[in-house]
């Protein structure tokens, strides 16, 4: 037997004593053993020293989980949720607030200083949500056979039942007797809740049965609260009463939305980060401006309402569909949507010998690398990147300020208090 792998697989049980030193992106703070390995644990704090046991080898560091706190670090607080540490929810409440902005901080000045050789004073680089509870206007739960919801422990499919959720918007109430009446065809449950609403999307494992609808149905006669509940069995979508969710994304612009369409999680701060964005694009009459993933109009709405001549582009033809009433509801007569893949778009855009001014793009989590090729030689003079995953967001951008491009502005908004994500724009400029 190799050394290395009698070794890996000695050190599994093992019992280390070691001392936490940072985060990381992601659930895991980064810690040191007395004989120099690197161990990963989660729910842990910079400053704690800690006895662990070791989970899992990796080539370069264990992973590892608490088994106590030997001394705890000077930004480590009990967590305030109760299903903590069970609940795989929320990874950073071990962590009091101004300590998760300081790790965010330096999480991205240190990521995109390397990927994109900049350096970046750490101090306010992320603007702090207004509140770190009670703030996410959508969830989304998993269920049961038994339909009861809950999240995931982290990294199992071992449910944690919970009966509410400190994160989420005061007009989220988790409906357990709908669920419940769905029983074991409820794969998983988002909730959204602004303006006072609450609508239920409902992800179904297979086609209800007639007695399962009429339950569900008597389950939300029950439930006046629940304004709507959106249904995707795995053909089909459908909605039961009202499915729109209405949205202020800046003073006197109201997004109206059906529930299951995607729209940011912290309203307060994404107003914060439109405003951000419509300065750097510099919106503004006469303007071109091609947004791409622009789902019902969060960025495209605003650029357009100030007189900006607007090009928004998704691949979800009912985003596309609602950004199109709201801008007829709006008034906004300067903003086109398209209901295509970006690649396809850009493609299309570039044969048609559009040259936008400016390009804004807020992908998934998974980035966009495969446009930032075709992007770079379409020419824009501001490339304006929204994105939730730095990692992803480092890697595109490299591309980009390789070429003709150079970072003027990063802005960091933290959406998303007690988790270790946060939003990130970055401004690149045609040199």
């Amino acid at each position: 037997m190799p050394q290395e792998l009698h070794t890996a697989r000695g050190r599994q049980g093992m019992t280390l004593e070691v001392e936490v030193t940072a985060m990381t992106f992601g659930p895991y703070a980064l810690a040191r053993a007395s004989d120099g390995r690197t161990v990963m644990v989660p729910n842990a704090a910079p400053g704690d020293r800690l006895a662990v046991s070791v989970t899992a080898h990796r080539r370069d560091y264990d992973l590892a989980r608490i088994e106590r706190i030997l001394k705890a670090g000077p930004a480590r607080r009990e967590p305030p949720c109760p299903f903590l540490p069970r609940c795989g929810g929320c990874d950073w409440q071990q962590l009091d607030y101004a300590a998760q902005l300081r790790a965010k901080s330096g999480i991205i000045a240190s990521t995109l200083g390397r990927s994109l050789n900049i350096e970046l004073a750490t101090d306010a680089l992320v603007v702090p949500a207004p509140s770190e509870f009670a703030y996410r206007s959508r969830i989304r739960l998993k269920a049961d056979s038994e339909g009861r919801l809950g999240f995931f422990e982290r990294g199992s499919n071992r449910l944690v039942p919970i009966d509410r959720c400190i994160v989420a918007a005061p007009e989220i109430v988790l409906p357990h007797e709908i669920a419940t009446a769905i029983g074991n065809a409820l794969g998983e449950m988002e909730l959204v809740g602004a303006e006072g609403r609450e609508v239920g999307v409902a992800y179904l494992r297979r086609p209800l049965k007639r007695a399962e609808m009429e339950r569900m149905g008597a389950a939300m006669d029950k439930n006046p609260a629940l304004r709507g509940l959106i249904v995707h069995e795995p053909a089909r979508r459908y909605v039961l009463g009202d499915g729109e969710i209405r949205l202020e994304i800046e003073p006197g612009l109201e997004l109206r939305a059906d529930a299951d369409l995607f729209s940011q999680v912290n309203q307060e701060q994404n107003r914060a980060m439109v405003a951000a964005v419509m300065e750097m694009a510099g919106a503004r009459e006469g303007v071109e401006i091609l947004d791409l993933f622009c789902g019902a109009g969060n960025l495209s709405l605003p650029a357009a309402r100030r007189g900006a001549k607007v090009r928004g582009i998704d691949s979800d033809a009912l985003a596309v569909a609602a950004a199109e009433r709201n801008a007829r509801r709006l008034g906004v007569s300067t903003a086109r949507f398209i209901a295509m893949d970006a690649a396809q778009g850009l493609q299309f855009l570039a044969r048609a010998r559009y040259r936008p001014e400016v390009v804004i793009l807020d992908p998934p989590r998974t980035g966009a690398a495969e446009l930032m090729e075709p992007l770079t030689r379409l020419g824009p003079r501001h490339i304006i990147y929204v994105s939730c995953d730095i990692t992803t967001l480092a890697r595109d951008l490299h591309a980009v300020v390789s070429g003709r491009y150079r970072v003027r502005t990063v802005r960091a908004f933290d959406f998303f208090p007690n988790t270790h994500h946060v939003e990130t724009v970055v401004h690149a400029l045609l040199t």
